[in-house]
Parts: C-alpha cells; sequence; structure tokens
C-alpha cells in the first residue's frame, strides 16, 4: 500500500493532537471512534455519495456529520477532524487517511506490524508464543494480524516491514529444492 501525501499529512495531524500529553483523547480512542465513522459511512453508499458530492453545500455535509459524531458518541477532537476534512474535501480519502493514522500511530507508540500467514488457525497460546518470539527477534513490541494461508502446508510466514521470516513448509521444501538442484 502507497501511502498518499494527502493522507499522510492528516494523519500526522491527527496523531500530534492524539499523542500530546495533554490530550484528553487516547489514540487508540481516536482510532475506534475513526473506524466507526468509516463503517457508517461505508454502510450507506447515499451517505458517501451526499458527502463527497460537489452539488451538497458544505453546511449541509457539516450538519450531517456533526449529528452522525453526536450518535456515535464521538469525542470533540474526532468531531473537529471530520469536519476539517469535510471542509477540505477530503471524506473520498477518509479510509486511507484512517489507515495511515493507524500505521502512524503504530510507530509513535514503538510498535512494528507484523502480518501472519499459517496454514491453520492458531490459538490463544500459539499467538502469545509467536508475538513473544517476534518481539525479542527484531526488539520491538508487535502488533499482529493473522490470515490462514492453506497452500502454506505448515508453519508460519512472518512479513515485518519489509522483511519476510519464512517458516512455512512449504518455503522450506523450496529452499531444499533449490539447494539440491545448484549442487547439481
Amino acid at each position: 500500500m502507497t501511502l498518499s501525501a494527502v493522507a499522510k499529512r492528516y494523519a500526522e495531524a491527527l496523531a500530534d493532537v492524539v499523542t500530546a500529553s495533554a490530550s484528553p483523547l487516547p489514540p487508540q480512542e481516536g482510532l475506534t471512534e475513526l473506524r466507526a465513522f468509516e463503517e457508517a459511512v461505508r454502510s450507506s453508499p447515499e451517505l458517501y455519495q451526499a458527502l463527497v458530492s460537489p452539488a451538497v453545500p458544505i453546511g449541509r455535509k457539516r450538519a450531517v456529520v456533526g449529528r452522525i459524531a453526536e450518535l456515535l458518541r464521538s469525542s470533540r477532537i474526532t468531531r473537529n477532524f471530520l469536519l476539517v476534512l469535510i471542509d477540505h474535501r477530503r471524506i473520498p480519502e477518509f479510509s486511507q487517511i484512517v489507515q495511515t493514522f493507524e500505521l502512524v500511530l503504530e510507530q509513535r507508540l514503538g510498535f512494528a506490524r507484523a502480518e501472519i500467514s499459517t496454514a491453520v488457525e492458531l490459538d490463544g497460546t500459539q499467538r502469545s508464543t509467536l508475538n513473544r518470539k517476534l518481539e525479542v527477534l527484531i526488539g520491538k513490541r508487535i502488533r499482529m494480524r493473522f490470515t490462514v494461508d492453506q497452500s502454506l502446508i505448515g508453519g508460519v510466514v512472518a512479513r515485518i516491514g519489509s522483511t519476510v521470516y519464512d517458516g512455512s513448509l512449504r518455503g522450506q521444501l523450496s529452499s531444499l529444492g533449490r539447494r539440491l538442484t545448484a549442487e547439481d
């Protein structure tokens, strides 16, 4: 995923606000509120079209966003951020802004994101063990996202940033095959 300069600028501005020592909004709560608004907009194509349409006056969009924020019990910071996005016609980039905000928060809070693929679903103990091992390996706290990929046959593939740790059976068999053919 490439990050647009616009999404990065808005995400970092909001991260500056919520990570400030005097912020009344904890960073994770801010992300939760943005995700709730994103879900509300995603669940209604008509709402999305009204928010992005140049035919709808900004004042009406602000009123709608204010009402949704009120119904979702969003904080003042989140509501104001959403209104800034309306004022600057940035709702089409909203999902990318939220994704970028999450990445910025993870970096600022000292986390690394790991995309984990396994052949079967891992239980809680297995996930905890894997989390601890990866944290020791890279020296940072890890936030893991899991997917099941049955083509792995067994084992785990972890992608942290641009580094891939392939502990899958498929990867080991492939490596063995390359070594055997190289020895000929």
